[in-house]
């Protein structure tokens, strides 16, 4: 992987970092629409919603644009990030000034669950080789899946006929109108763009991952028949690990840094305390996390571990208490108004 396609893809504008919002909020950083990481946000979001916090779901292009905003974007303290995202960084952090400036301070909070890398192709592209002088769709630039695609395209010397940086919502309608022969996606499984039942199995399959090169980064794994309804055979390929991640935020800096540490700390608790629920209730892909499996070369942040102290107590206001508050007070009004209205 090159180092200018890293930064590139990484879009190294630390001085983009926003305005400042006047008012606090909490944030995490997902994907798009159709992904996973945007339904994992969302059952995080409930659990804090259940403790009275609310926390924002915002839609991203995926895992650089989370890790570049977990870094500098205000109001932002979670991102969910592909773990070969922090694999290629660390590759490089050693010696590279630009990179340790873009790290500096992000720091792990949970590792999750394996992105399946699906690459749904035309039936007569038998392996990622054949995809040499094919029109491929390879995700945004500032999107996981463009890295991944990269990666491993580079690993085994395959040169793209046409190499569209275009998200998958786009790519699967161009696919099936055949304008592109192939697209990768990184997703956790089952991912809901492939759900539905537009897909042709006669023409369209997801494309065998099995080369040997690329087992010393990614991970074996295997999609099952009727995943989708396109797949009636098990499917043999890789994965890659998503990691939730988090800034290291200094408590003796300021306010900001002081509720945005609480925040973490607070969230920290909830999802150790509640991922039997969240196993139970949630995206299916939290039945496979594994919270010991540590990207290596990574710290986990302070405010994280100051949130799993079996003494610590999260900052919960239950919403119900808000609401009876909301009907005490319009009770008021009205027994104000029927006095004020007596004859």
């Amino acid at each position: 992987m090159k180092r200018s396609v890293l930064l590139a893809a990484l879009g190294l504008a630390l001085s983009g970092a926003g305005a400042f919002a006047a008012d606090f909020e909490r944030n995490i950083m997902t994907g798009g629409p159709q992904g996973t990481y945007i339904k994992i946000g969302r059952d995080i979001a409930a659990l804090g919603a259940e403790c009275g916090q609310t926390l924002n779901v915002l839609e991203s292009a995926g895992s650089l644009e989370n890790f570049v905003g977990v870094r500098n974007r205000r109001n932002t303290q979670f991102g969910i990030v592909q773990s070969d995202v922090l694999e290629y960084l660390k590759t490089f952090e050693k010696n590279d000034p630009e990179v340790q400036k873009a790290v500096k301070g992000v720091r792990i909070m949970f590792p999750l669950y394996n992105e399946e890398i699906h690459v749904l192709a035309r039936t007569d592209i038998a392996g990622l080789k054949d995809l040499a002088g094919k029109k491929v769709a390879v995700g945004k630039k500032d999107s996981g899946t463009f890295l991944t695609a990269t990666l491993i395209m580079d690993i085994l010397q395959v040169k793209a006929g046409a190499r569209l940086d275009i998200n998958p919502d786009e790519a699967l309608p161009k696919l099936l109108s055949g304008e592109i022969d192939a697209f990768f996606y990184v997703a956790g499984a089952p991912a809901s763009l492939f759900t539905g039942n537009a897909i042709d199995k006669a023409k369209f399959h997801l494309v065998p991952i099995t080369e040997a090169p690329l087992l010393a980064t990614y991970t074996p794994s295997r999609i099952e028949p009727g995943t989708y309804s396109f797949q009636d055979e098990p499917v043999d390929l890789i994965a890659v690990k998503a990691v939730m991640m988090t800034y290291d935020y200094d408590i003796k800096r300021n306010a900001y840094h002081r509720d945005s540490c609480k925040t973490v700390a607070d969230f920290s608790n909830l999802i150790v305390t509640g991922l039997d629920k969240l196993k139970a209730t949630g995206h299916p892909k939290w039945k496979t996390v594994d919270l010991t499996a540590l990207p290596p070369g990574w710290k986990v942040g302070v405010c994280v571990k100051a949130g799993m102290a079996l003494d610590y107590k999260p900052a919960c206001k239950a919403p119900a208490a808000a609401s009876r508050a909301a009907d005490d007070s319009n009770e008021e009004y009205l027994n104000l108004l029927k006095q004020r209205l007596q004859p």
